[in-house]
């Protein structure tokens, strides 16, 4: 993270403030509010990107109540905590984006809790942004597909040995179900999320919007 900020200043000339922050913690987030209120005052864009699975792959009621309740913890209750952290900072108006997934309108088989928390996160962004909108701030979700981050490459090694196949195999068995025909980058997906904390989306909130290379087409 310390990294990444010195990088972002060099190249673009911005002060970033790396934080390590557990998003489960509602104390820890208090206090990275606090840090960003004495360093920049307020806030015009919020962007919830944490996301975890844990207890995969499990059918829904072989599911260990732990890891269950957890992973709807990370994916969803962390979007609540910090936004309700969050929120009076953005005292101008502003964006919210929150990271939700093409899981969460159809779901994955023996992954069930992050279906379930990405399914209640989109509801979540219609909530917020009927509810923030007299604020000027306005919420939408992205809904990722098939994105090549650590994640969808450690699915892919776990696919590959419940299907008795390689990782590439596994790969090009998915690619063949999107109609572009590959995986996408998290450059794809950011720069969506860009668009939509611009001002060039002014008029767009409580929208989900997908980015999954034609494999979802549906609102």
């Amino acid at each position: 993270m310390e990294r990444l900020a010195r990088q972002l200043t060099e190249e673009y000339g911005v002060q970033a403030l790396p934080a390590e922050v557990d998003v489960t913690d509602s104390a820890a987030i208090g206090r990275l509010a606090d840090r960003v209120r004495d360093r920049s005052g307020r806030l015009d864009v919020l962007c919830n990107n944490a996301g975890a699975t844990f207890g995969v792959p499990n059918l829904f009621h072989t599911y260990p109540e732990e890891d269950w309740l957890r992973t709807i913890d990370v994916n969803l209750h962390s979007v609540f905590r910090v936004t309700r952290a969050i929120l009076p900072l953005m005292t101008a108006g502003g964006a919210i984006i929150n990271t939700a997934s093409r899981a969460g309108k159809v779901p994955p088989l023996f992954n069930g809790a992050y279906a379930v928390a990405k399914a209640g996160l989109i509801m979540l962004t219609k909530v917020m942004a009927l509810e923030l909108a007299g604020m000027n701030i306005r919420v939408n979700a992205v809904c990722p597909g098939q994105i090549m981050t650590d994640l969808e490459k450690w699915r892919f090694g776990l696919e590959a040995q419940f299907y008795s196949c390689t990782v590439d195999e596994r790969e090009q068995s998915m690619c063949q179900t999107i109609p572009l025909r590959r995986i996408g980058s998290p450059d794809e997906v950011a720069g969506l999320v860009a668009f939509l904390a611009s001002k060039e989306s002014s008029y767009m909130t409580g929208q989900a919007v997908n980015v999954t290379g034609g494999q979802l087409m549906e609102l």
